[in-house]
């Protein structure tokens, strides 16, 4: 279920070099959204930005939703000078989330850049369920300066682990890189969990996650991945946002942004 919603913004809050956290008031979504669904944001009211932007719902809470984004182009620039007060037109939830199995002890969380987006979110979802579940964090980023969230996802009661390309902090090279890493430590421990009772969830840039989906693949775990796409409708009406998948070509905004890794045909 979705809605059209006009909602007043409770904060536009810089957290970073071009990077914004919005809190929108939007109890609609904030009661029903699912972590890894999204929203559409009209940027401006005028005709200078037409189509809407999607989001990915960053956290929920009992009244409002957080919105995390880096200014890219002309519409994410447009909200970056939105103030508290004042009004956005949205649309949500849309999408397919994240699935969490009931079996699962152990969680894999890998988030490239703005990946960490819906990963919060989902990272709450699993420690709210069961605080027992085991959950690792792996962020990756160009340089410190980009990190982002990795205090907030050790205030959710997960383990953080970080790369940087240029070696600034944490692992020296990708994010990818760090995963196997991280892997080969569970290896050497001979303590890996059985297939089901762990899973990655991976958000970023299209080859990162398609390296990600191989490493699951390789290690024999199960993933599942949001992709990051341009939806110009949102709603599966425009199909500018396929996919090819063995089950023949999809759309990301309707039957994802999530899916199976298994399922995408990676280029």
């Amino acid at each position: 279920m979705m809605q059209i919603t006009e909602c007043r913004i409770l904060e536009n809050k810089r957290i970073g070099p071009d990077y914004f956290k919005f809190k929108i008031v939007a109890p609609f979504i904030a009661e029903i959204a699912k972590p890894g669904q999204f929203v559409h944001l009209r940027c401006s009211d005028s005709s200078e930005v037409l189509l809407r932007r999607p989001f990915s719902i960053h956290r929920g809470y009992r009244n409002y939703v957080e919105i995390l984004y880096k200014v890219v182009g002309k519409g994410t620039y447009l909200l970056s000078k939105k103030r508290k007060g004042d009004v956005l037109d949205m649309l949500g939830p849309l999408g397919n989330g994240f699935e969490i199995p009931s079996d699962l002890r152990a969680a894999i969380l890998v988030a490239g850049g703005m990946g960490v987006a819906p990963l919060l979110m989902l990272a709450h979802k699993i420690k709210a369920e069961n605080h027992k579940i085991k959950v690792v964090v792996l962020i990756g980023a160009k340089t410190k300066k980009e990190l982002l969230c990795t205090q907030e996802f050790k205030e959710a009661g997960c383990a953080v682990e970080i790369s940087t390309d240029d070696g600034s902090k944490g692992f020296r090279g990708s994010v990818s890189g760090l995963l196997v890493q991280f892997l080969r430590k569970g290896e050497d421990a001979r303590s890996p969990l059985p297939s089901p009772e762990q899973m990655i969830y991976a958000c970023g840039p299209e080859e990162m996650l398609k390296k990600v989906s191989e490493i699951a693949r390789r290690y024999n775990i199960p993933a599942q991945v949001s992709l990051e796409e341009d939806m110009p409708c949102g709603i599966g009406a425009c199909f500018g946002c396929t996919v090819r998948t063995i089950h023949g070509y999809k759309l990301v905004c309707k039957d994802g942004p999530v899916f199976d890794a298994n399922e995408i045909i990676w280029e």
